[in-house]
């Protein structure tokens, strides 16, 4: 998220000249997070009930899947998501427009 608002300086310099709050663009960028992360976590959840359908296949293993850690593991790659875009949602939303549009 960190290279997500340094690439976006200019288009975040733009929203603030244009009268957006820093709440908006916290919030913009809070949500990216979040839902980025909870792409990634549905996707390693996916890979992970993949290879629980695989193994025992493959080898004389049985494996339980339950949906308890499921939720689990797709809130906690959700809530990492927010904890480090909280970071750079606030740089983002403290900078001053004219100095982002100035930028490259």
């Amino acid at each position: 998220m960190l290279v997500s608002v340094t690439e976006r300086t200019q288009e975040i310099g733009l929203r603030k000249a244009l009268g957006a709050t820093p709440r908006d663009l916290l919030r913009q960028f809070l949500i990216e997070a979040a839902t980025l992360s909870f792409v990634g976590g549905v996707l390693g959840v996916g890979a992970g009930l993949l290879a629980g359908f695989l193994v025992p296949k493959l080898a004389n293993i049985a494996v339980t899947i339950t949906p308890t850690p499921v939720i689990i593991a797709v809130c906690v790659a959700a809530g990492v998501g927010l904890i480090f875009g909280v970071y750079p949602a606030a740089r983002a939303a403290r900078l001053a427009p004219i100095a982002a549009l100035r930028a490259e």
